[in-house]
């Protein structure tokens, strides 16, 4: 069975492309911290597909907190200049959960919300502790 499931938190914000089917894809690194402290954190590459993706360009921004469940996946494509065939894994996410405080989502994760954030916003269209179906 390949499963993996991660908590993190984000290393860039999600890039987005979107194709002329109407489907669009986010793809952004993801921090999760070693089992000891003084260990680097690992990093993992996040393919998101569809309302996921939508999801993680709407609410995920560099430094959010946000656990992921998917598989593993190995990309491989030859490189143009040098004609070497690359590879790299990936976890392509089936489900993305936003964790953190609802200010977190209101600022953008910084943790205070600012001025512009205290005023009412419209409302998002998720609870953002809840999973996100796909």
């Amino acid at each position: 069975m390949n499963n993996i499931t991660l908590v993190g938190r984000a290393g860039r914000d999600p890039e987005v492309r979107y194709f002329e089917s109407g489907t669009m894809v986010a793809n952004f690194s993801l921090a999760v911290n070693a089992y000891k402290k003084d260990e680097a954190p690992d990093w993992f590459n996040l393919t998101i597909w569809g309302k996921q993706a939508q999801v993680a360009a709407d609410y995920v921004k560099k430094g959010s907190q946000i656990a992921v469940s998917g598989r593993m996946t190995s990309e491989k494509w030859t490189d143009r200049t040098t004609a070497e065939e690359k590879s790299k894994p990936v976890v392509v996410v089936d489900r993305i959960t936003l964790l953190g405080s609802k200010n977190n989502w209101v600022d953008g994760g910084g943790g205070q919300a600012s001025p512009a954030a205290a005023a009412p916003a419209p409302a998002p269209a998720l609870n953002a502790f809840a999973a996100v179906p796909f």
